[in-house]
């Protein structure tokens, strides 16, 4: 088996949870553009180019208003600072991957990040082909979902309200699983009391304080985890 056949086999399963998520959001995110009256092309084009889950939702938005760029890449920015954060975490992991960064970082979503920052990839697995697969499947995906949506909303009326539920109960599975295989939740409970703090205090704009409060409280976790290890040697 070559290289890349092992490395897609190897990431295929750890996709498949995700593929019943991004079907389903992609699909109403193809019926919903199609009920603002734009062709399929858009939803079709805008998954494969943009590639953004919520920031596509609001383009619709905004390819319904008046013209403003620097409106736009504001709202852009603030939506997907997150991902500021996800690329500072996988610095070391998409060291030594070659042209394929490129892609990788085009194509990081939250759920190849969370793929691909805690699976523990097999020693007999290329690590950047294994990534790469992931982004791919996933960015592929959604593509799918969005065409499937937008196709069949060109002929078809479906109420799809609640389906955005359905990537929330991806994320809470994703996180109960990462719960049971680590045997230190201190990093995880800091995550969610932060989120709460700052969800109760700047309501729906907590998504940036939150992110960077958590970058201080684990540097200050792995700090004192240093600390105590250097103490008891």
């Amino acid at each position: 088996m070559n290289i890349q056949k092992k490395a897609f086999y190897t990431a295929l399963p750890h996709t498949l949870p995700i593929l019943a998520g991004f079907l389903f959001l992609g699909i109403s995110y193809g019926f919903f553009m199609t009920s603002k009256g734009f062709s399929p092309v858009y939803p079709i084009f805008m998954s494969i180019l943009i590639y953004a889950g919520s920031m596509e939702f609001i383009t619709v938005g905004l390819l319904m208003s008046s013209f403003n760029p620097a409106a736009a890449f504001l709202l852009a920015i603030t939506v997907n600072a997150r991902h500021l954060f996800y690329g500072i975490s996988l610095l070391d992991k998409f060291k030594n991957t070659g042209k394929k960064k490129l892609y990788l970082i085009f194509g990081m979503c939250d759920e190849s990040f969370v793929i691909n920052y805690t699976v523990k990839i097999p020693s007999d697995t290329d690590k950047s082909w294994f990534m790469v697969f992931v982004t791919a499947l996933n960015h592929l995906y959604w593509a799918v979902g969005a065409a499937l949506g937008a196709i069949c909303g060109k002929y078809f009326q479906i109420n799809t309200q609640g389906l955005d539920f359905i990537l929330a109960a991806l994320f809470i599975v994703i996180m109960l699983e990462q719960w049971l295989n680590q045997s230190d939740h201190v990093p995880a409970m800091s995550g969610l009391i932060i989120s709460i703090i700052c969800l109760l205090i700047f309501g729906d704009n907590f998504i940036i304080p939150a992110m960077i409060l958590m970058v201080f409280a684990l540097l200050m976790l792995k700090k004192y985890n240093e600390v105590r290890t250097n103490a008891v040697n």
